[in-house]
C-alpha cells in the first residue's frame, strides 16, 4: 500500500496494549482520540479488563468484532512481533508502534525490529514507528489524534513532519499558542518502514495542505528524500530546518572541503530540490503562517502601509536586507492618494495614511496598492488607536485580502485582549499578523524567496565531449589494487588533464638530476613540491618551494627535501611557476547516498581563514555553476574591484561543471581539492591539486 491514508483517515482504531492507568500512554492515546472527537469506533486492546474509559476491551485484537484499518502498539518489546502477526490475520492495513526499545537499543532490538517488519510485509501492513509518538490529522470528517502528545490543534492548512518528536510537539505548540491552524502531523520516530519522504508525498498530494513544516537531523536514503521533495516543492512550499551545522567531526578531514563541509550537506540538499532553508524554528513557523493564509508572490517589489513611522523604517531594513525592493510609487498612484488621504498623510512608498486614519483611507490605499503595477507585495503596519474605529479598518484589510492575488502580511501592534474584536476580525479575514515589523518582513521575505525558487531556471547539465574517463578509470583502479589511498601528483594531474581542466605545465622527476632536466624542459622559473602518499598538506612540512631559477637550485631544493622528510616513496612534482592571480578554490566530497558536494570560493590560505566557499551537489548545471561563483562574498574581487581587472567568470563557471563531471563519472573519488586555482582575465589555471579515493 503506497499512499497513507489509514494513518490519517483511519476508519476504525485499535489499541494494543491499552491500560487503565491514568499516566500510562496506553491510556493518554485513548483519552487523546475521545478529547479530540475522532469519529470512527475504538477499540481497547487489554486482556485483564472489560473496559477502559467507558469503552469495551477485548482480549486480542482478533476479538474485535469489526473491521480495524489502524492499530496502536504500545506494549513491550518482545510482544511486538506476535501482535503485528495477528493484526496481519485481523486484516489491519496500518499500524503505529509507540514502543521504544528496538534498533535503537542494539542488536536485540534491530532483531525485533527485523522480526515485526517482516511479518508486516508478508500482510501488506505498513508501519510508522517504533519509538515515536504517531500523527494527527484535523479534519472534521475524522478528527484522529492517533498520539500521546497534549496539543490539540485546531483545524488548519499547515501540515507538520517531524524526525524529532519533541521538535515537533515544539512547533505544534507555538502554531496552538499563536491561535493557526494544523492540518495533519507526523513524527515517525525510527521510520523502520513508513519514510519522512513519503510523508512529504502524502502532504503535497493533500488539496488542504498549503504549506509542509520539516524538521531533519539524517535522512536514511538521500536520494528518495530528493526525488521525493523536488517532486512537492515545485506544488508548494516545504519549509525545512536541520541541526547539526557545527559538525566538530569534520576538523578531522584530510582536505580543504572536508574540513569546511562539515554538516552542511542536508541544507544544500534543501536547496538543490526547492526547500526553504531556516537556521531557527520561530521563523520557520512564522513564515508558514503566511504561506497558509496568502497566495505564492510573482516579485520582489513591496508596497507599505503604515500608520506608524518606526515601524515601517525597521521593516524596510529587513525586507532589502534580505533582497526585497521597496519601489516609489508611480505618478498616477500619487495623484489618487492625494485625494483620499489626510492632508498630514505622506504620500509614498512606505505610505504612512498617520495614526488618526480611518476606514476609508485604508480602504484606498489598499485599492491603490492592488493596482500598482510596481508592487508584487502588500506589508502593513497597524497600531490600534483609540481614537480610530479600528474594527472597520480590519474590516477593510479583511475585504482587501479577499479581493487580491498579492499577498499581504501585517505587523500587528496592540493589546490583543483590549482589541479581541479587532484580532478576531483579522484572523478570519486570512490576514497573518506579527507582533513585530522585521519578523512580519522575514515572512514575507521567505514567501518573495520560494517564488525565486519556484520559478528559477534549472539550466543544462554539459557532458565535456572533450573529456575521457577511460584514463580516470584506469589510474584510479591502479591505485586501488596498490590499496592505495591518495594518488600521486602525477596520477592527480593526468586525470585533470584527461577532464581539460587547465594545469600549470608539470614532469615527474625522482632524483635530483631528473628534477633538473623536466625543469630545463618546463622552462624557468618552476615550482618543485614534494610528491608521496603519507604527505597531504606539502606547504605544512616544507614540501612546496617557488620561484625556483635555476639547476643548482633545483638540486640543493631536491636534497633539502629528502634530507627533511626521509619519506620512502619520496617522488618530485615539477611545475612551471605561474604569475600571481586571484586565487581561489573548486573542491568535491563523497557523501554516503548523495553523491559529491562540490566547493567554490576563495582559495589559498583563506578558503581556512574566510570559509567564504558555495556548496551544491553534483550534477551541477551551468546556472547552479554561475549561482556559486556569484554568491560568495568576494565575487567584487571576481568582477573586479577599485581599479583592479576582474577574472574570467565563465571560465570558472566552466571549470566548476567540469569537476562536477569528473566526479560524477569517478564515483570512487571520495575528496578532491584544487587549491588555489589561479584566476586571470583571460584564463584559469589549477596550480595545485590532491585526489583522495
Amino acid at each position: 500500500m503506497n499512499n497513507l491514508n489509514a494513518f490519517f483517515e483511519p476508519k476504525s482504531i485499535a489499541l494494543i496494549g491499552a491500560s487503565t492507568k491514568e499516566l500510562s500512554i496506553g491510556n493518554v492515546i485513548i483519552k487523546n482520540l475521545l478529547h479530540y472527537g475522532f469519529t470512527g469506533p475504538i477499540y481497547p486492546i487489554n486482556p485483564k479488563v472489560d473496559e477502559i474509559r467507558g469503552l469495551k476491551a477485548y482480549p486480542s485484537i482478533i476479538d474485535v468484532p469489526g473491521e480495524v484499518e489502524l492499530a496502536h502498539i504500545v506494549i513491550p518489546p518482545p510482544f511486538v512481533p506476535e501482535e503485528v502477526e495477528n493484526c496481519g490475520k485481523k486484516g489491519v492495513k496500518a499500524i503505529i508502534i509507540n514502543t521504544a526499545g528496538f534498533k535503537e537499543m542494539g542488536a536485540e532490538g534491530q532483531a525485533l525490529e527485523d522480526d515485526f517488519l517482516a511479518r508486516a510485509k508478508k500482510y501488506g501492513i505498513r508501519i510508522i514507528g517504533p519509538n515515536c509518538q504517531g500523527t494527527i490529522n484535523s479534519d472534521p470528517k475524522y478528527k484522529a489524534y492517533c498520539n500521546f502528545t497534549f496539543t490539540f490543534p485546531e483545524e488548519g492548512y499547515i501540515s507538520v513532519v517531524a524526525q524529532s518528536g519533541g521538535v515537533g510537539a515544539v512547533i505544534m505548540q507555538a502554531f496552538y499558542d499563536w491561535g493557526i491552524g494544523m492540518r495533519m502531523y507526523t513524527s515517525n520516530g525510527n521510520a523502520s518502514d513508513v519514510s519522512i519522504p513519503e510523508v512529504i508525498r502524502h502532504y503535497g498530494n493533500d488539496e488542504n495542505t498549503r504549506a509542509i513544516v520539516l524538521y531533519v537531523e539524517s535522512l536514511t536514503d538521500p536520494k528518495e528524500f530528493m526525488d521525493i521533495a523536488l517532486e512537492v516543492s515545485a506544488k508548494k512550499p516545504i519549509l525545512a530546518m536541520t541541526a547539526g551545522r557545527t559538525d566538530k567531526g569534520a576538523e578531522a578531514s584530510r582536505s580543504h572541503i572536508g574540513g569546511l563541509a562539515g554538516s552542511i550537506s542536508m541544507e544544500v540538499i534543501f536547496k538543490k530540490v526547492g526547500i526553504l532553508s531556516f537556521t531557527n524554528l520561530e521563523d520557520l513557523c512564522n513564515a508558514a503562517v503566511a504561506f497558509a493564509y496568502q497566495p505564492i508572490p510573482h516579485g520582489k517589489r513591496v508596497g507599505i502601509i503604515t500608520n506608524t513611522g518606526g515601524p515601517s523604517v525597521i521593516a524596510i531594513d529587513e525586507l532589502v536586507s534580505n533582497g526585497l525592493e521597496v519601489p516609489p510609487l508611480s505618478e498616477k498612484a500619487k495623484a489618487i492618494l492625494k485625494t483620499t488621504m489626510l492632508e498630514s498623510a505622506s504620500i509614498n512608498n512606505p505610505l504612512d495614511v498617520v495614526a488618526t486614519a480611518g476606514a476609508s483611507h485604508f480602504k484606498s490605499a489598499f485599492e491603490v496598492m492592488m493596482n500598482e503595477e510596481n508592487v508584487d507585495n502588500i506589508y502593513v503596519n497597524f497600531v490600534t488607536p483609540p481614537f480610530v474605529d479600528c474594527e472597520s479598518v480590519a474590516r477593510e484589510f479583511a475585504e482587501a485580502a479577499k479581493n487580491t492575488k498579492k499577498p499581504i502580511v501585517c505587523n500587528y501592534m496592540t493589546d490583543k485582549q483590549k482589541w479581541h474584536a479587532t484580532s478576531k476580525i483579522l484572523k478570519d479575514g486570512s490576514i497573518p499578523c506579527f507582533d513585530f515589523a522585521e519578523t512580519a518582513a522575514k515572512a514575507l521575505a521567505a514567501m518573495v524567496r520560494y517564488n525565486d525558487i519556484r520559478s528559477r531556471k534549472k539550466g543544462e547539465i554539459k557532458q565535456f565531449i572533450d573529456s575521457d574517463k577511460n584514463i580516470s578509470k584506469i589510474i584510479i583502479e591502479k591505485a586501488k589494487a596498490a590499496k592505495r589511498e591518495v594518488l600521486t601528483a602525477n596520477e592527480v594531474y593526468s586525470i585533470l588533464g584527461a577532464y581539460s581542466i587547465p594545469v600549470s605545465e608539470w614532469r615527474n622527476a625522482s632524483k635530483a638530476e631528473e628534477a633538473v632536466e623536466a625543469a630545463t624542459k618546463i622552462g624557468f622559473p618552476v615550482v618543485i613540491k614534494a610528491d608521496s602518499e603519507k604527505v597531504i598538506h606539502k606547504s605544512d612540512v616544507g614540501g612546496v618551494a617557488l620561484n625556483i631559477a635555476n639547476e643548482d637550485q633545483v638540486i640543493q631544493t631536491v636534497k633539502e627535501m629528502q634530507e627533511k622528510l626521509k619519506i620512502d616513496d619520496l617522488k618530485f612534482f615539477i611545475q612551471k611557476q605561474q604569475p600571481k592571480g586571484l586565487e581561489l578554490i573548486i573542491g568535491a566530497k563523497k557523501e554516503e547516498g548523495l553523491g559529491h558536494l562540490i566547493m567554490f570560493g576563495m582559495g589559498g590560505v583563506f578558503v581556512e581563514i574566510f570559509k567564504d566557499v558555495k556548496f551544491n551537489i553534483a550534477p551541477i548545471s551551468d546556472v547552479e555553476a554561475q549561482e556559486m561563483v556569484e554568491t560568495i562574498k568576494a565575487v567584487k574581487l571576481i568582477d573586479g574591484y577599485r581599479g583592479n581587472k576582474g577574472v574570467n567568470k565563465k571560465l570558472l563557471i566552466e571549470l566548476i561543471q567540469r569537476v562536477s563531471k569528473l566526479v560524477s563519472d569517478n564515483p570512487e573519488i571520495k575528496e578532491l581539492d584544487i587549491n588555489p586555482v589561479f584566476a586571470f582575465e583571460d584564463r584559469v589555471c589549477a596550480v595545485d591539486a590532491r585526489i583522495i579515493l
